[in-house]
């Protein structure tokens, strides 16, 4: 294709990602932030295969691996008695995979100074609340309806509450979901935990406990966690109204391990309220607009697969119109590339999420009692594994991607503030 003038509204990993691939095929690319300086928001992360392999294409797996903490299994127990609820271990599937729980702050910071060194100008301070498609151009527009940039095309990476999203043609329906989470970013000091394991502890479906290694912001930082505690929108001013220390009090009663975390939390500005919706933009285009990551799709983070997906819509976006020479035809292919794959994981987190996070009695009895034992039979522990990594169905041929040599990556030595930014 022609080169082109690409607008990317914001500067999260899924547009940062996009904005590296699209310059490097040539294209004209600036990102618009309505920040007044790009920064990362939120706690900590999992990264998957999938995500691993976008990052991987890109030449920044060696940096994140340094900041990151490897994560080999994913483990949760009733609180009450100790039973084994959830046990998925990556090496259920052969290839050698593996997670990678990172902070936010250290997915942007490599993502954000690749950009940087690639010369790609980032506008901030702007905050865009349309954008619309005017004969062959694309137009961004800010509150009060000026135009603030006219594109080829517009890629909107403005996240699950996206304005742009909301007006488009294609503009799905929102389901607001009933729970959410507080999280923080803690110190890991004096914490008796699994540095390998993403652990958590259930009281039902009506509490979820988890405790999340997340690896360093940057380089020569101090190991942190990111721990997070499940509640229902609708109740958490009445949670801070009880008080922080009686909210202390019922974690510790759950799980005593976690008291060096509760500890440091003197404020509830520590914790951030993160609020999910499930929403499925089908195509995720809409005239010139392409949509990539909580833009196009969001649903609650139960299966770890949000800042993933979006890596792989930004890859997969790019080889679309890297091999197309029309900008129509291009984004056509990349709703057919992505439909499948989003579809599934949509779906699988729909129906996995009630079981973690609802009012349901039954269906949390049902997920300790019958869908933990068939958890433990083949073969369902592959599956599962399958299921958490994202490549249950493959999103890779798609996206123009081989996926990485896991065995390979786990051999080569780590090296500490490592940027390799490829041509």
């Amino acid at each position: 294709m022609k080169t082109l003038s690409i607008g990317i509204a914001g500067a999260g990993p899924a547009g940062l990602a996009a904005a590296l691939m699209l310059s490097r095929h040539g294209h004209r690319v600036e990102i618009l932030e309505r920040f007044g300086e790009a920064s990362p928001v939120g706690s900590g992360l999992m990264l998957q295969p999938t995500g691993l392999t976008v990052l991987n294409a890109l030449g920044l797996l060696q940096p994140m691996l340094s900041l990151g903490s490897r994560i080999d299994r994913l483990y949760g127990a009733d609180a009450k008695s100790g039973r084994t609820v959830l046990d998925v271990r990556y090496d259920a599937l052969a290839g050698g995979r593996f997670g990678l729980a990172v902070q936010r702050a250290g997915l942007f910071g490599v993502l954000h100074d690749a950009v940087v060194a690639a010369g790609i100008p980032i506008r901030p301070g702007v905050t865009l609340a349309a954008a619309t498609t005017a004969g062959e151009k694309a137009l961004l527009l800010d509150a009060s309806g000026q135009e603030v940039g006219r594109y080829d095309l517009v890629i909107d990476a403005t996240g699950a509450r996206s304005a742009i999203a909301a007006g488009a043609a294609t503009a799905p329906g929102v389901r607001e979901l009933a729970y959410g989470a507080f999280w923080a970013t803690l110190d890991s000091d004096g914490l008796t935990h699994d540095p390998n394991a993403l652990t958590q502890r259930y009281d039902r479906a009506k509490v979820m406990i988890g405790i999340l290694p997340a690896g360093r912001a940057r380089p020569a930082a101090r190991d942190h966690v990111a721990f997070f505690w499940s509640v229902k929108i609708g109740d958490a001013d009445a949670v801070k109204m009880a008080g922080l220390d009686r909210w202390k009090a019922g974690i510790r009663g759950y799980w005593p391990d976690c008291a060096p975390l509760l500890d440091q939390i003197g404020d509830w500005d520590q914790l951030a309220l993160a609020r999910y919706a499930h929403r499925t933009m089908r195509p995720p285009a809409s005239g010139r607009i392409a949509f990539v990551g909580d833009s196009a799709h969001s649903t609650s983070p139960q299966l770890g697969q949000g800042a993933n997906m979006a890596l792989i819509d930004a890859a997969t976006l790019a080889h679309a119109l890297s091999v197309t020479d029309n900008i129509d035809a291009a984004l056509a292919a990349y709703g057919r590339a992505r439909r499948n794959h989003m579809a599934l994981f949509q779906l699988l987190s729909l129906a996995f999420t009630p079981f973690y996070q609802s009012d349901s009695t039954a269906l949390a009895w049902l997920r300790d009692r019958l869908v933990a034992t068939i958890a433990r039979i083949p073969p369902s522990p592959a599956l599962l594994a399958s299921i958490v990594s994202g490549t249950l169905i493959d999103p890779f041929a798609a996206a123009g991607l081989k996926e990485c040599d896991w065995h390979a990556v786990r051999a080569r030595p780590v090296v500490e503030n490592v940027l390799t930014v490829s041509a």
